[in-house]
C-alpha cells in the first residue's frame, strides 16, 4: 500500500537536506516541535495543510512545487507498484502546456468548450 504521508515526509526531507537544514532549524522556523516535524518527515504523522504551509513557507518552497514532487513520486510508486504485480500500466494523463490529453481518446478528436464559468474538456 502506498501512503501519501510517507511520500510527503520524503520529499519535505529531500527538500530540506538539499538546503543543508537541519530539523532544529526548520521546525524553529515553522513553529512546530521538532519532534512532531521529525515524525512528519518519517511518514508517521498527518500533516495539515497549515501544518505544511508553516514547512512550506520556512523551507522557502512553494506548496504547489512540494505537491507536484509528492505527485511524481506517487505516479513512480504506483507504476512500480502494478509492475510488482503485473498490471497493466495505465497511461497517465498530464495536460502539458499548450496540449491538452484525454486518457484513451487521439489528440485531434478533443475539443474544448469555454463556458464563462470554467473549461470542460469533452471527446469529440
Amino acid at each position: 500500500m502506498i501512503l501519501l504521508r510517507r511520500l510527503l515526509g520524503d520529499v519535505l526531507r529531500r527538500q530540506r537536506q538539499r538546503q543543508g537544514r537541519t530539523l532544529r532549524e526548520v521546525s524553529s522556523s515553522a513553529r512546530v516541535s521538532l519532534g512532531y516535524l521529525s515524525e512528519v518527515e518519517r511518514g508517521q504523522k498527518e500533516a495539515s495543510s497549515e501544518l505544511l504551509s508553516a514547512i512550506c513557507d520556512a523551507l522557502d518552497v512553494r506548496m504547489s512545487e512540494l505537491m507536484r514532487e509528492v505527485s511524481d513520486d506517487l505516479a513512480l510508486a504506483e507504476l512500480a507498484q502494478s509492475a510488482a504485480a503485473n498490471e497493466p500500466v495505465p497511461t497517465p494523463v498530464r495536460p502539458m502546456l499548450g496540449s491538452v490529453s484525454v486518457a484513451g481518446v487521439p489528440p485531434e478528436r478533443v475539443t474544448i468548450k469555454a463556458p464563462a464559468e470554467a473549461v470542460d474538456v469533452v471527446a469529440a
